[in-house]
Formats: C-alpha cells, sequence, structure tokens
C-alpha cells in the first residue's frame, strides 16, 4: 500500500533506488520539525504501510507527534536487522531450535522458523582473563576459550549453515558494538523487493543493551531481551509507544585534560537524575561538531546506563568522514550522502531546531576528569573527590561480618616470594576494557601516552594489581603498536589479553589465590578500575566490593597508584627509582598531543585489513566439525539443552489462570539489576548451579560462568537470584536466599537458597510472586532474568518502577509486572513479604489495575491497587500466549 503516494525513486552513481520520501507529507504535517530519530521511525512505517501490520494511521500518528503528549499511541517498528554477542545468542538460537521443534509437534513446517532479517552474531563474551601480565596471554586465553567453550562455538557454526541471514564473527574478532560501528552498520540500508532495490535508513536492535553505541553514527537502534529479537528476526514488528523525545544541547569544547569518558560520565550523571526511561534521546547543538564520531559512540554506548531507549545524534560531515575512514565503499558512502539529504536526515552548522519534549543544557567546558562507583555507572565522583568518596563509603562497602568499618590492612606473601600489603581500598584488578571506550582513539593512545610517561620515569606496576588489555577490534593494536606505544603497555602489564568484553562482563578471570584468599579472609574492601560501563555489585569480580569506571588512561593510574584512597590530582601516585614523587599531572598527555599521535598513526587501512575476512576465523574456528542437517541433534551437554518453553504448548492459549495463595520469593529493594537476577559471572561450587554441574561430572575448574551456559536452562534457572550481593529482605544473609514458608505458620519458615525453596513452593502448588522498589531490572538486556523468573514458578512482580527493557521481558515470558500505588513502597504498606498474596482478576492481560490483597500470618491483611504494566495490545497477546515465542509459533501455524 501506498496511501501517501510516498514511493519515489533515488538516482545516485548511476543506480536507482526506490525510496519512501518524508516530504510526501508536507502538505498536511510539518515534518520538518520532528526530531531526526522521529524521522527514522516515521520512514519506517511509511515504507511498510501494508493496511495491517503497518497502517496509515501510524503514519499520521508519527508525522503528527505532539512532543508534550504522554506516550499513549502504539507504533510498529520493524527493524532493518538483528545484531547479536554469544552470550545472549547462544540462548537465542537454542530458542529458535526448539522453536523448529515445536512446530513440527503441532504439524507446522519446521522450515518456517528462518530469520527474515538479517542476523549478524559476535562471540565477544566467552573470552576470560585468565592469563595477564605476560606477552603470551592473548594465546594463552584465546586457547582456554576454545577449551571451555567448543560444544558452544560448534554449535553456532551449526546455526551458520542450519539458518539463512544469519552470519557469525568468529571469537578473536573484537567486540560486537565497536564491530558494528566500524564494519556492519551502513547507515543507508538496500534490499530487493518484488524486483526493485529500495533504500532506507540502516536500523537495528541488538540483544545487547550497548547496541545503542551504533547512535553515535546516525543509526537507530537499541537493546532489547533475546525473545524479543527472536520476534523481531521472525518478521514480527516490535510494538512500542510512540515516546517523547528529550534533546540535549551540547555547547562548547572539552577542555584540555577532559576526555570523552569524563563527559559520558557526566551526561550519564546528568540524565539518570532528569530521569529518561522510556525516551528517546537526541543531541544537537554546535557542540556536537566538535565531537568526533568516536566521543559520540562513546556517548551513545552508556544510553543504557541512563535509561534511555537511544542516544542518537544525526548523520552530518563528520558521519561521512568515519565511513571513509573506516574503509566503507565510495558508493555506500555517496548513498548515504544522497539519501540523507533528500530526507532531510542530514545535519549542517545552522540547521533549524527540530521541536523537542524538553531540552537540556550541557556545557562541554564544564566537564572534569571523573570517575564513577562504587556499584552504579551514574554516581559520578570528579576526580579531586575520589579519596574523599571512598573513605566516606568505607562503613557502607565493608561487609557486615567484619563487625567494625576501622580500616583493615593484611601483608601477603604472593606465589614470586614478595611481601606487599593489602588494604581497603588496594585496586587489584586494573582493565582497560568493553566497548564503551576501545572504540576510541583518542582515550586509547591517551592510556599508552601515560604509560610511557610513567615508564622513561621508572614507574611500575603494583605486583598485587591484575592488569589486563583487551581491545574492542584489532585496528586498536594496530594504531598502538604503529604509534610505539605498545611496548610501554607491556612494561606495565597491561598485555593483550585478547579482543572481547572480558572484565566489564564479568570474565576478569580468578585473582592470584593468594590475593583471593587475604581479601576474603580478613574481608577486605578490594577494589576494580575499568574502562567499562558496568560496575554492578557482584558483577567484575566476587573478591571486589568496590568497582569504579574510569577512562582508560585513568585506569593505567590507578593501577600503577594500587589505591582507590589516593587524591590523584594532588598526591603523588609513586616514587621514582630515585625516590622522586610523581604526579599525575606530569604523565597526563595534553589533548594536543593524543589529537598529533591519532592523526599520525591511526589509518584506514587498518579497517579495511582487519574486517577483509571478519566471517572467516582461524584455523580453530575453521576446524569445528559442523552437521548438516537442518535439525539440531540435542547432545547430552552442559551448555547446550532443549528449552522447557513450548513443553505441552497448544494451538490456542488458554485463560490466564488467576494468582491466589502467592508467596514471596524475594524481597528486594532499588536499583536491583538483571546482574543482581541472573548473574553473568563466576559460578560458586556450593550455589545450586554448581552443585548440578558436580552432579553432571563437572569439576569446579571447568565450571566457566553463568554467561557462558546461557544455553542450558538447568543451570540458569539455578543461577537466577544468585548474585553474591543479593539482598533479599526475607533472609539473614548476602545472596541468593529466601526463606521457604511451609505453612502459615512464620516462624517456623526454613532459609534456604531461592532456587531451592522454588522448587519446594512448586511441589506444594504454590504460585510466587517478587516483591521489588524502583527501577527493577536496570542494566543490561538479559531474557535470562526474565526466562529464569518464569521457570523458577514466578506469576508477577510487584515493583516501585520498572526499566524498560525487562519489563518487557516479564511480558515476553509470560510473566505480570505489577506496580505499586503512585508514592507508595511495599514498606510505605507495611509489607514484610510473610503475607499471603492474592490477585484480582489480570482480564487475561487487559486490566489496567488489580487489587492486590496480603493476608498476614497471625491476621489482618493490606489491600491495595496495583497498575497492571501491559502497556500495548502487542504485549497483552503476548502475556494472554504465555509468551512472545508461544504468539510467534501460533501465529506460525495459524
Amino acid at each position: 500500500m501506498d496511501s501517501f503516494n510516498a514511493k519515489s525513486t533515488l538516482e545516485v552513481s548511476g543506480r536507482e533506488y526506490s525510496v519512501a520520501r518524508l516530504d510526501a507529507l508536507s502538505d498536511r504535517f510539518d515534518v520538518s520539525r520532528l526530531p531526526y530519530c522521529l524521522k527514522v521511525l516515521l520512514e519506517n512505517s511509511l515504507r511498510l504501510e501494508d493496511g495491517t501490520s503497518f497502517r496509515a494511521a501510524d503514519v499520521e500518528a508519527i508525522a503528527g507527534w505532539d512532543a508534550q503528549a504522554e506516550p499513549s499511541v502504539e507504533i510498529p517498528f520493524q527493524p532493518a536487522r538483528v545484531l547479536m554477542q554469544d552470550f545472549t545468542g547462544v540462548p537465542a538460537v537454542v530458542d529458535l531450535v526448539a522453536l523448529r521443534d515445536a512446530m513440527e509437534d503441532l504439524g507446522g513446517d519446521p522450515s518456517a522458523v528462518n530469520p527474515l532479517v538479517p542476523v549478524d552474531l559476535v562471540i565477544d563474551h566467552s573470552v576470560q582473563v585468565d592469563a595477564f601480565g605476560t606477552n603470551r596471554a592473548f594465546a594463552l586465553n584465546a586457547e582456554r576459550d576454545y577449551e571451555r567453550n567448543g560444544e558452544r562455538y560448534a554449535f553456532l557454526r551449526w546455526g551458520q549453515t542450519a539458518f539463512e541471514n544469519f552470519r557469525v564473527v568468529p571469537p578473536a574478532t573484537g567486540i560486537c558494538h565497536q564491530v558494528n560501528l566500524e564494519y556492519l552498520s551502513k547507515c543507508v540500508w538496500t534490499s530487493d523487493r518484488s524486483g526493485e532495490t529500495w533504500a532506507y535508513p540502516d536500523t537495528l536492535v541488538g540483544t545487547d543493551s550497548h547496541t545503542t553505541m551504533v547512535n553515535g553514527l546516525g543509526v537507530l537502534g537499541w537493546g532489547v531481551g533475546g525473545i524479543e529479537a527472536e520476534a523481531a528476526m521472525l518478521g514480527q514488528p516490535i510494538s512500542m509507544l510512540l515516546p517523547q523525545v528529550v534533546g540535549v544541547r551540547l555547547e562548547g569544547e572539552l577542555p584540555d585534560g577532559a576526555t570523552a569518558t569524563d563527559l559520558v560520565l557526566t551526561v550519564t550523571e546528568m540524565l539518570r537524575e532528569r530521569g529518561v526511561v522510556g525516551n528517546l534521546v537526541e543531541f544537537f547543538g554546535s557542540g556536537i561538531s566538535d565531537l568526533s564520531l568516536a566521543d559520540r559512540a562513546t556517548i551513545g554506548n552508556m544510553s543504557p546506563e541512563f535509561g534511555s531507549t537511544c542516544a542518537i545524534f544525526p548523520v552530518d560531515a563528520e558521519t561521512l568522514r568515519y565511513l571513509e575512514f573506516t574503509g566503507r565503499a565510495t558508493e555506500e558512502i555517496e548513498l548515504v550522502d544522497a539519501y540523507t539529504r533528500e530526507q532531510g536526515l542530514f545535519h549542517s552548522p545552522g540547521d533549524a531546531e527540530a521541536e523537542y519534549s524538553e531540552v537540556l543544557e550541557l556545557e562541554l567546558d564544564s566537564i572534569v576528569p571523573s570517575i564513577a562507583g562504587p556499584k552504579r555507572p551514574q554516581d559520578r565522583i570528579s576526580l579531586d573527590q575520589a579519596k574523599s568518596s571512598f573513605d566516606a563509603g568505607l562503613a557502607e562497602l565493608a561487609p557486615a561480618s567484619r563487625g567494625s568499618d576501622t580500616a583493615v590492612a593484611t601483608e601477603v606473601q604472593l606465589a614470586s616470594g614478595e611481601k606487599v600489603t593489602l588494604q581497603d581500598g588496594s585496586v587489584v584488578i586494573a582493565a582497560i576494557t568493553s566497548c564503551t571506550n576501545t572504540s576510541n582513539p583518542a582515550v586509547m593512545v591517551a592510556a599508552g601516552l601515560v604509560a610511557k610517561k610513567a615508564v622513561e620515569r621508572g614507574l611500575t606496576r603494583p605486583h598485587w594489581v591484575k592488569t589486563s588489555l583487551a581491545p574492542g577490534s584489532t585496528v586498536v593494536t594496530d594504531y598502538l603498536e604503529r604509534a610505539g606505544l605498545t611496548p610501554f603497555l607491556d612494561a606495565l602489564q597491561f598485555d593483550l589479553v585478547g579482543y572481547g568484553c572480558t572484565t566489564c562482563i564479568g570474565n576478569s578471570g580468578p585473582l592470584p589465590q593468594e590475593i583471593s584468599e587475604a581479601i576474603n579472609q580478613n574481608d577486605l574492601v578490594a577494589c576494580s578500575v575499568l574502562s567499562g560501563n558496568r560496575n554492578f555489585e557482584g558483577r567484575i569480580n566476587p573478591d571486589t566490593r568496590a568497582n569504579y569506571l574510569a577512562s582508560p588512561p585513568l585506569v593505567v593510574a590507578y593501577a600503577l597508584a594500587g589505591r582507590m584512597d589516593i587524591d590523584l590530582t594532588s598526591d603523588p601516585i609513586a616514587n621514582d627509582p630515585d625516590g622522586d614523587p610523581v604526579y599525575l599531572s606530569e604523565i597526563w598527555p595534553s589533548t594536543e598531543e593524543v589529537t598529533r599521535v591519532v592523526g599520525e598513526c591511526v589509518r584506514a587501512d587498518m579497517f579495511t585489513r582487519s574486517y577483509a575476512d571478519v566471517f572467516t576465523g582461524d584455523e580453530r574456528w575453521q576446524a569445528i566439525d559442523v552437521p548438516s542437517e537442518d535439525r539440531y541433534d540435542w547432545p547430552d551437554s552442559t551448555y547446550v539443552k532443549r528449552p522447557p518453553f513450548f513443553e505441552g504448548i497448544t494451538r490456542d492459549p488458554a485463560p490466564v489462570a488467576p494468582i491466589e495463595e502467592a508467596r514471596v520469593l524475594a524481597f528486594l529493594g532499588d536499583s536491583v539489576t538483571t546482574d543482581h537476577i541472573s548473574p553473568a559471572g563466576a559460578i560458586k561450587a556450593d550455589s545450586p548451579a554448581g552443585i548440578w554441574l558436580q552432579e553432571h561430572g563437572v569439576e569446579p575448574s571447568e565450571f566457566n560462568s553463568y554467561g557462558a551456559r546461557r544455553g542450558n536452562y538447568e543451570v540458569m534457572v539455578r543461577g537466577t537470584f544468585a548474585n553474591v550481593r543479593l539482598r533479599n529482605r526475607l533472609a539473614s544473609r548476602e545472596g541468593g536466599f529466601t526463606r521457604y514458608f511451609a505453612s502459615a505458620e512464620v516462624d517456623s519458615a526454613e532459609e534456604m537458597p531461592i532456587y531451592d525453596a522454588a522448587v519446594r513452593y512448586r511441589d506444594d502448588g504454590v504460585p510466587l510472586i517478587v516483591l521489588a522498589g524502583r527501577e527493577y531490572g536496570s542494566g543490561s538486556s538479559r531474557d535470562w532474568a526474565a526466562k529464569g523468573t518464569n521457570l523458577l514458578g514466578v506469576r508477577a512482580v510487584i515493583a516501585e518502577s520498572y526499566e524498560r527493557i525487562h519489563r518487557s521481558n516479564l511480558i515476553g515470558m509470560g510473566v505480570v509486572p505489577l506496580q505499586f500505588p503512585a508514592g507508595s513502597s511495599a514498606a510505605d504498606l507495611g509489607l514484610t513479604g510473610e503475607e499471603i498474596f492474592d490477585l484480582g482478576d489480570l482480564a487475561d492481560g487487559e486490566a489496567k489495575s488489580v487489587t492486590v490483597t496480603a493476608r498476614r500470618a497471625g491476621g489482618g491483611e493490606v489491600v491495595f491497587e496495583a497498575t497492571v504494566r501491559i502497556d500495548t495490545p502487542n504485549e497483552v497477546s503476548y502475556f494472554r500466549n504465555g509468551g512472545i515465542l508461544q504468539r510467534v509459533l501460533r501465529d506460525l501455524n495459524a
């Protein structure tokens, strides 16, 4: 359909493209006033109008957008492609394989389960920092990576051949978001339809919340749960409410000494304080012209940390320069230039400003060196306040078992025989890692220059600090080598450990045994400093209680200092061999020096060479045996196992069962992250997951991580709510514990692991709920946080507020998200978690609110009205079907 006569042609470089022209609406709507991101959404509905999934009314709703209206109008969005990383990609492919099996069980055609849009999966989250501080670290870690993950990699290699439109980027290539930025993204996508080549904006969703990094390139995309991504892969439009758009006007330029990391930590603090959950954020103003594409991508990357759906910059001259610089084909760049100008999507200085729901101001000149921590990315600390902030927070960070907030220190004898002193505040991990900063040559070169100047002054790394360098692509090591900075990083033991997410996802690897034992035996508050985007409790390493985000050069500085209780702006980092103090200001490079080195050493041919054979892989990848069948023969594996989500499914959904006589499995506070709900890091030997693995012949040394085991639901359900820093108010200790109420007698409740209690409740036929505070489910777009919740028998979550992705994931798994009355909490209502809960009629998901009755054991009850956070008609359908995939399966069999 083409209700608006929008179809036209565009000729570029001798080729003709079909386009859906936005100015076809100009006689009825002032499209020019729309923010860039809404123009992209408008084009999506205009081009795909079919009268069913995409209607003329959707086009009119977006074109007539009211900037001040509260989101209430549902619109569809069908991305051009899907991006995955392996932690989230493996369970997504497992689900697709199980969906094929279920299709056959229902008498359908299994081959119908196939991606309908291009899907790229980048294996980047598996490599761990086992070896470090040696020039063999990369080779040793890569070898160990294949030993650990051979079953997973064989499964992905099979998927690459069994599914159409599905490509896999092998290990040791780079982080998915940097590969996406430097190679996969096109800004303007093309595809053939009915004999015509269509051109349209490049858009995507990704199974990693930091998919928003590509917003810096003017590509609209964001993170979704794996189950939503699977639906998008199978041609299901994503349903969303027409959002408000917050504009951030940037003026001025960064001062000397400030980095893009400092800027993004300031933006994160500002926007998290403003509250932009569910909003689109768009940057504009004269200041964007002075930001490099890498700086913009650094800001876009952190969108999940401040809670917005996206954090986008428009296409402009800098975008075209970056596309050329990273080796994109000339005809692709010419198409981007012509198409975006034709559609009013190209930004030039002096252009009229778009209309926004709200405009925030940020002067780039005000940015100062900063870190963030010790538990949340939005908790920015200016560098000159870092020491006092750590000292003031020590009592809260120290474990309760210590019984005192007095600083603790202990002497440790290292394996080398050297004796060192570990204390509260000792930095035991210093990692240059993650997509946030390793895509940015300026901060990576700055780190190398700090290392160079430090080595030239005779400084060395304290031996208790585990150092690592994990770039986002092989281009980084190319330009560091060309700049002559690699030997200095190596001299401080920032040797290359791998190309992957590593420390930021929790793959920091174990600390040396004597260090780990000293920390735990003395209840020390040990610290990590990393150039990442996430520092949630229990994520980085089980031995570190305080984790700080910092720019790569500051990571080097803290590694040299070896402690957090230091003021790097006034105290010496260390003394040189002559005993003279060395200050940070003496080894910190100027902006001019960094710019000069970047200009001299970063070359376009580095990108074309690095990505020439991006899908080929090394000899280990090529040697993996790949079966030719299009149906998967499920092996007896502790990594990959057929999930139970489709067991007993019927062609038509049953009515949603009432939730009555429910017990509370977990009573949680504010800012509970998906890391708290479904950790990605180490598996403890005495945890339910660790016990299950040992019962199946896996030794603790071979546990790998929860992230790597996401293809096996037996491990993951046992790991749900198993974070070592989880605080459940029903339990007396930290970690994944709760009280199991076998009867109405509260005093007889038994404390046990959450999984064990869930099994007992299941055997008793008791449904479960979770109580929580504000920002429930913040952090990673982790579908297992919802899948595990479902498999534990949790039917509903009642929270004060939700992060966008986790709320939709709960619905996608058939769990109803409820919200306490505005301004009230579980504590305000007098709830203890010991009550028995009855929920009113959910009306198959169509109820806007529901009466909740909590009955106390000793008599009396609490009654309140909870909001049902099933926000769109599509979400109602997903919930009624028991989840997104069940809905998709029934649609395919219709």
